[in-house]
């Protein structure tokens, strides 16, 4: 008896570590898969065809000469009229570089009512046009980052304009104008956008 008795404990023991044993292998198996699912998350990273989109959109901004963007820019009309009137548009399409302040068609219509002309009659004066056009141009690249400001800047006439930090041109003449508008890139140089007219003396 007692021997049987000692047996079935033994026997029970020895499940009952079993079991224990059995247990413990269960705890730890399921920690395994967690580790290898975190580091499949990470390889999600695309930024790149953001640059070279961007860069793409860089290069075609510059593959038009200035002569081509004034042309194809809808408030530009008047100062491409009258460029080619005087025989200037080919300048600006030429390799050499310039940054032209060109005025708007509202622009060009404020200066018609102070000339009392027409736009016919203000297209048929060429000299006018070849004194008043050039005064718009500077014969180098000066990016709006750039602008010498409270400098005489010589214009292509000869004559001097000065640019205030507010952005405003002051002409031979006294008269002013905003620049509405900067950094339009050229494959020839870069045109900046302005609300009158200016006049030589």
């Amino acid at each position: 008896m007692l021997k049987k008795n000692l047996l079935s404990i033994a026997v029970v023991t020895a499940a009952l570590s079993l079991a224990a044993c059995n247990d413990k292998e269960v705890v730890t198996e399921p920690v395994e898969p967690e580790a290898t699912t975190d580091v499949v998350v990470e390889p999600e990273v695309t930024p790149e065809p953001m640059a070279e989109t961007d860069t793409a959109m860089v290069a075609e901004e510059a593959t038009q000469t200035i002569g081509e963007m004034a042309a194809g820019n809808e408030n530009l009309t008047i100062l491409t009229a009258a460029l080619q009137a005087a025989g200037l548009d080919s300048m600006l399409m030429a390799e050499d570089k310039y940054t032209v302040f060109a005025p708007t068609d509202d622009a060009f219509a404020a200066v018609l009512t102070k000339l009392d002309v027409t736009k016919e009659e203000l297209l048929a004066n060429t000299d006018l046009l070849k004194s008043v056009l050039p005064y718009h141009v500077v014969p180098m690249v000066v990016k709006a980052a750039d602008i010498p400001y409270g400098t005489a800047i010589e214009t292509a006439n000869g004559q001097t304009i000065t640019i205030s930090e507010a952005n405003v041109i002051t002409d031979a003449s006294g008269n002013t104008a905003n620049i509405v508008g900067t950094d339009m890139m050229a494959t020839n140089g870069v045109v900046h956008v302005i609300d009158t007219v200016l006049l030589p003396k």
